[in-house]
């Protein structure tokens, strides 16, 4: 015999299916993720004041500016002087005064100028070359032009080739802005050259070739140009006198503000006071400066 099924019945605690809810589930997983989302964004745009204020001292010691807190770290300028490359690569830290900051170009060029000097002295060279340090920069004066270029010629000799190769990579490295500028004394139309301005620019342009086509020199922070007989460094009549004005001069131009350059020559000579005033420059006076002196 078989038995029926009986029919459950529903109790009172039974609820009816609801299949048309199933969306919620989904929708708190997506809203728990959002809120983890969200947290995370927050945790990471939360700054610690303390960690800031260590690293904006480090930055601001660093760079030799002015503190803004106290931290144990370092201080003042991090780098010392004799830290610095054999040609001073550093940087000229904004809050010196005027004078403090032509003493540090005066020790740059002075660094520059030995390191081309101990090229010089390894290539047998060094007594072939004239420096001195003014308002413009370091000038590298080529001494005896008759070494360097013949008579009413531009093309360079052996002793001019060898003296601007062993000089070439300490200029290279100064990387400085560089004049080549020729000066001829006074003697007028030649046979080979109309005027002392062809014959000194001429032999200036020479130089500039040397340096940037067998030297290295980046062309765009080096020009030549010819001032003829018109900056004369001796007015005397006697040949000796009239060959000072024979010459080709390198001029690593310094790149400071015109207040600091003129400074300069103080401070080649020890007498620049680290308490001198800023004073205001005359742009052409820098111009008419007096290179330094070599034969022709």
């Amino acid at each position: 015999m078989s038995a029926r099924r009986r029919k459950r019945k529903e109790g009172p605690d039974d609820e009816p299916e609801h299949f048309d809810e199933r969306w919620m589930a989904s929708y708190m997983d997506m809203v728990t993720v959002l809120m983890c989302m969200f947290i995370v964004l927050f945790s990471m745009s939360t700054v610690d004041q303390s960690k800031y204020e260590k690293l904006a001292n480090s930055l601001a010691t660093g760079f030799g500016t002015v503190e803004v807190g106290s931290i144990d770290t370092a201080e003042g300028v991090v780098v010392p002087a004799e830290m610095v490359d054999d040609v001073a690569e550093g940087f000229i830290d904004e809050t010196l005064t005027d004078a403090e900051q032509a003493v540090a170009e005066v020790v740059k060029l002075n660094a520059i100028e030995e390191s081309i000097n101990a090229n010089l002295s390894a290539a047998g060279m060094a007594e072939r070359v004239e420096f001195f340090i003014d308002e413009r920069g370091l000038t590298m004066g080529l001494v005896g032009t008759d070494s360097f270029f013949a008579p009413d010629s531009t093309a360079l000799s052996a002793v001019a080739v060898a003296v601007l190769d062993a000089a070439a990579p300490a200029i290279v490295h100064s990387a400085l802005q560089i004049s080549v500028e020729g000066h001829a004394d006074k003697h007028g139309q030649s046979a080979t050259f109309a005027t002392d301005w062809e014959l000194s620019s001429g032999r200036a342009t020479q130089v500039l070739r040397r340096l940037v086509e067998q030297g290295g020199v980046n062309p765009t922070l080096i020009g030549a140009v010819g001032y003829g007989s018109a900056r004369p460094v001796s007015e005397g009549s006697s040949l000796s006198e009239m060959a000072q004005n024979r010459r080709v001069d390198i001029v690593l131009l310094s790149t400071l503000p015109d207040s600091v350059r003129d400074l300069i020559p103080a401070a080649v000579d020890g007498t620049l006071s680290q308490d001198t005033s800023e004073t205001s420059t005359d742009a052409g006076e820098t111009e008419d400066s007096a290179p330094a002196t070599s034969g022709h």
